[in-house]
C-alpha cells in the first residue's frame, strides 16, 4: 500500500460535500479536535468528539468528531492531540473525479481491443483474446468471442456478473443522468451518446455472442480452462477459449439486462434497442421451455471461476420484471406475479441474488399498470430492508450497514450494494435519512475505515497499491490500474496470504494489500459497478 503510515484518525480521503454531514472517526482517543486548513495552517474548526464505543467489527473502541458546520471550500486535515488524519477536500462537487475514475475502469477492463495510450495512459496494452472460442459440449463448433470486459483480476468473462455490472451502470444513468454529461474520454466519445452507454454497449455487444443462437439460452461463461499466472498480460494469455454450457441463471440475467438495455438505448439507437429486445425475448422463451434446470457446475477439467448458483427464481423474476417494464406486455406481468408469489430473496443485489433488480424494475416502472397489492408489498419489503440497514449503520462505529458476519469475500461489494438499496429507498420516499446513511458507505470505502485505507486504486492519500489483478502485476507500471475497487476485508481468510498474515484479526481488519490475496484484494467489474451507482447520486 501507500508508504503513508496507518493513522488512527480516519476520514474520507477524497473529501466531503460542503453541505451535509462530515465527521472524523478516532480509534481509541477522544477529546478536543481541530480541523486545519492544509494551505494556511490555520484552524478552521474546533470541536469535541463524542464518547468512545466499542465497534465489534473493527475490534476497537471508536468515537466520532463532527464538523458538519464547516462549509468553507478548501483542503483540510484533522488533528486530535498528536494524531493527524489524511488530507481531504471540502467541495461543492467532491466526487466527480472519483466517479469518472470508477467508470473509466471499465474501459481499462476491456478485452479484445487495443487499449490505446491516448485513453489508457501507461496502462495501455495490445488487443487480447482474439481467437474464436470452442463450445465446450460441442467441440466441433467454434464461435466468435472477442470483446466485452474481463471479469476480475483474471481474464474470464461471465454472463451473470457481466449483466449485473451493466445493470448497475444503466440504473446509474437512468437515475442520475446529470452525473454522465462529460466525456471520460473513451474512443467512442461523441458528445451525443453518454460515455457510460458507449461503455455498456461494448459489454452488451459481447453478451450477444453469449446467446446460443440454436436455443436462445445464454452460455454461462467464456474462459480458458485454467487461469494464467499472475504476471501474464492479457495479450499473452493464448490458451484456448471455451464457451461453457448454457445455464438458467446466465439466461435469466441475459434476458433482464437486454430488456433493460432496450429501454435505455431506445432514444439513441432504435435498431440496437430492437436487437436487445429480440435477444431478451428469445432468452425468456428458453426459460419458459426449461422450467427446472440444474445449477451450473464447472466440468472436471475447468478450474476458472464457477459462479455456481443453484437458485434461478431471482434471475427469472428480474427478467420478467424488465420485460414487463420495457414492453408493457401483460403476459410478462402474469409471469412476474407468479414468480413474486414464491419464496426467495427479493431485496439483494449480488450476482447470486438478483431479486432487488426485479423488485426495483416493478416499483419504478409503470405504477398504473402494477398490481397495487403486490406493488405495496414490494415497496414495504424494500423499505423494511432499508430500515434494517439504516439501524445497523446507526449502531456501529464506522457508520455502515455491515455486521461482523458480513465481512465476507467481496465485502466491499456488500457495502456498495447496500448503499444502492438505501438509495432506492430514498428514491421511493424522498426520506433523506436513507441518503445520509448511503453516503457513510462511500466514506468507509474511501478511507474512513479501521485500516485508514482507500479501497479504490489511484484515489485518496493511502490507496490500495497491490491488487490481485494480472495487468497491474504484469505491466511493469509502478502504480496499479486506477479506479479499481478492492474486495475488502474477509473474515473467512480464504487464501494462503490472508491465512498467514491475518490470524486473530477483527473482521473489518482482515485485509492485506498484497497481490497474492485473491480473497481480499482482487478487483471485479461488479464491485466497481455499484460504486459507480452510489457515487453518482452525489455528483452534480
Amino acid at each position: 500500500m501507500s508508504d503513508a503510515k496507518q493513522r488512527s484518525l480516519t476520514v474520507n480521503q477524497v473529501g466531503y460535500p460542503l453541505h451535509g454531514g462530515k465527521c472524523v472517526i478516532s480509534a481509541g482517543k477522544e477529546g478536543s479536535f481541530e480541523v486545519i486548513n492544509s494551505d494556511t495552517g490555520e484552524v478552521a474548526y474546533r470541536g469535541e468528539t463524542g464518547h468512545s464505543q466499542f465497534d465489534e467489527s473493527a475490534g476497537t473502541a471508536v468515537c466520532t468528531g463532527d464538523f458538519s458546520a464547516l462549509t468553507t471550500p478548501g483542503s483540510y486535515y484533522v488533528r486530535l492531540g498528536d494524531e493527524v488524519s489524511a488530507p481531504f477536500l471540502l467541495s461543492d462537487n467532491p466526487y466527480a473525479e472519483l466517479q469518472r475514475g470508477l467508470l473509466k475502469a471499465f474501459y481499462l477492463f476491456r478485452c479484445g481491443c487495443d487499449l490505446d495510450e491516448t485513453y489508457a495512459g501507461p496502462w495501455n496494452h495490445k488487443a487480447c483474446h482474439l481467437a474464436d472460442g470452442t463450445v465446450y459440449d460441442d467441440p466441433g463448433r467454434k464461435l466468435e468471442s472477442k470483446g466485452g470486459w474481463h471479469d476480475a483480476g483474471d481474464y474470464g468473462q461471465y454472463t451473470g456478473p457481466g449483466a449485473k455490472a451493466v445493470a448497475d451502470l444503466l440504473l446509474a444513468y437512468e437515475f442520475y443522468p446529470q452525473a454522465f454529461t462529460s466525456q471520460l474520454p473513451i474512443p467512442e466519445s461523441d458528445d451525443v451518446t453518454p460515455d457510460v452507454l458507449h461503455e455498456c454497449r461494448y459489454e452488451l455487444e459481447w453478451l450477444f455472442k453469449m446467446q446460443d443462437n440454436k436455443t436462445g439460452g445464454a452460455f454461462h461463461k467464456l474462459t480458458t480452462k485454467h487461469f494464467p499466472d499472475l504476471n501474464v498480460m492479457p495479450e499473452d494469455d493464448l490458451a484456448d477459449l471455451y464457451f461453457l454450457p448454457v445455464s438458467a441463471t446466465a439466461t435469466g440475467c441475459f434476458a433482464g439486462v437486454m430488456a433493460m438495455a432496450s429501454r435505455v438505448y431506445r432514444q439513441f439507437d432504435g435498431s440496437f434497442a430492437d436487437r436487445c429486445l429480440e435477444a431478451a425475448r428469445a432468452a425468456w422463451q428458453w426459460l419458459l421451455d426449461h422450467p427446472e434446470t440444474p445449477g451450473f457446475k464447472n466440468p472436471q477439467d475447468v478450474s476458472t471461476g464457477e459462479y455456481g448458483d443453484e437458485h434461478d427464481l431471482d434471475e427469472r423474476y428480474w427478467a420478467a420484471a424488465e420485460l414487463f417494464r420495457t414492453t408493457g406486455d401483460e403476459s410478462y406481468h402474469r409471469q412476474f406475479k407468479a414468480l413474486a408469489a414464491q419464496q426467495f430473496p427479493k431485496y439483494e443485489l449480488g450476482w447470486a441474488d438478483m431479486g432487488a433488480y426485479g423488485s426495483l424494475a416493478y416499483l419504478v416502472g409503470n405504477p398504473v399498470k402494477a398490481d397495487q397489492t403486490l406493488y405495496s408489498q414490494l415497496k414495504a419489503g424494500l423499505l423494511a430492508e432499508a430500515d434494517k440497514l439504516t439501524a445497523i449503520s446507526n449502531a456501529v462505529g464506522y457508520g455502515i450497514s455491515l455486521t461482523p458476519a458480513d465481512y465476507i469475500w467481496g465485502s466491499n461489494m456488500v457495502v456498495m450494494n447496500r448503499a444502492m438499496l438505501l438509495l432506492f429507498a430514498y428514491r421511493l420516499t424522498e426520506n433523506t435519512r436513507y441518503e445520509e446513511s448511503a453516503i457513510h458507505h462511500i466514506h468507509y470505502l474511501m478511507g474512513r475505515n479501521p485500516l485508514d485505507l482507500s479501497y479504490v486504486t489511484g484515489f485518496g492519500d493511502r490507496p490500495v497499491m497491490h491488487p490481485h489483478h494480472r495487468p497491474s502485476v504484469g505491466d511493469k507500471v509502478a502504480d496499479p490500474v486506477p479506479g479499481l475497487v478492492a474486495g475488502g476485508p474477509n473474515r473467512g481468510l480464504n487464501d494462503d496470504c490472508m491465512m498467514e498474515h491475518l490470524q486473530g484479526k477483527a473482521p473489518a481488519q482482515c485485509f492485506i494489500d498484497d497481490e497474492l490475496s485473491y480473497a481480499g484484494n482482487e478487483v471485479t467489474i461488479y464491485w466497481n459497478s455499484p460504486a459507480v451507482f452510489v457515487v453518482s447520486n452525489f455528483v452534480k
